[in-house]
């Protein structure tokens, strides 16, 4: 009788092609590639250098802060709230949870996802703020704005994933824009927490938006907030408050 060879596959490769098909799935849905990768240089060059020209280089260099936080919230929590609630409405999580691949496989492709498009958006805000907006930054206060708004990503994918575990998949995306907008107007990341009305203002540190934008701020040199291990510590109770949240809902 013939014998059917079996094709080793390792737990590494899983991991791997999931990344890579969950990254060219999102890179493919125009629009989440589109808005995720457009908007944050877009309105930096809009807000930051053409109508915020007049504050100079400093100003640039906050906003630079702002919208590369802006930016990699936005990928964190649409790339892991609406795709984790149209999973949950199609059926596709409990297909996966039948397959042979590790339990682990399906968070790590969407951080993965997550990091790669936040890594393309920091590339052209840096080419922006570099070229055009005439920022001038040491490599290292570079390599802490990058680092800070690529870990950023964790603490809003916690956020995301809970908010997708909340509704279907057509109103994931209301869901997360009635969450992310007013997070991004009232924690200063398009204008500085100065220009809002004075009533805004003590209320900002409520939003997590608020902590990572003041880590990266710190990092280009702008920063004038609280210790930066409180915001740390924020960030870090965060990520774990809502990651078991959703894992609650996720295991019902």
């Amino acid at each position: 009788m013939d014998t059917v060879a079996t094709v080793p596959f390792s737990s590494t490769r899983a991991y791997l092609l999931e990344a890579r098909y969950e990254f060219l799935r999102l890179l493919r849905t125009p629009s989440f590639s589109l808005p995720c990768l457009l908007f944050p240089p877009v309105f930096y060059l809009l807000f930051g250098v053409l109508l915020g020209g007049k504050g100079g280089p400093v100003a640039a260099q906050y906003l630079l802060a702002g919208y590369g936080v802006f930016g990699v919230i936005g990928v964190a929590l649409f790339g892991f709230g609406v795709t984790v609630a149209l999973d949950r409405e199609q059926g596709l999580l409990t297909l996966k949870r039948a397959q042979p691949m590790p339990p682990g496989a399906y968070l790590v492709a969407k951080m993965a996802m997550a990091l790669l498009f936040a890594a393309i958006i920091l590339l052209l805000l840096a080419a922006l703020a570099a070229g055009v907006a005439h920022v001038r930054l040491s490599a290292a206060q570079w390599a802490a704005w990058a680092a800070t708004c690529l870990v950023g990503v964790l603490p809003f994918s916690a956020l995301g994933l809970w908010l997708g575990t909340l509704v279907g998949g057509r109103g994931a995306p209301a869901l997360i824009n009635l969450v992310y907008l007013p997070m991004a107007f009232l924690s200063g990341l398009w204008v500085p927490l100065t220009m809002l009305p004075k009533l805004l203002q003590p209320l900002a540190p409520a939003w997590p938006a608020y902590h990572l934008a003041q880590v990266a701020q710190q990092a280009v040199g702008v920063g004038a907030g609280r210790p930066l291990g409180l915001h740390l510590a924020v960030l870090a109770a965060i990520t774990a408050v809502f990651f078991v949240l959703a894992r609650r809902r996720l295991v019902q």
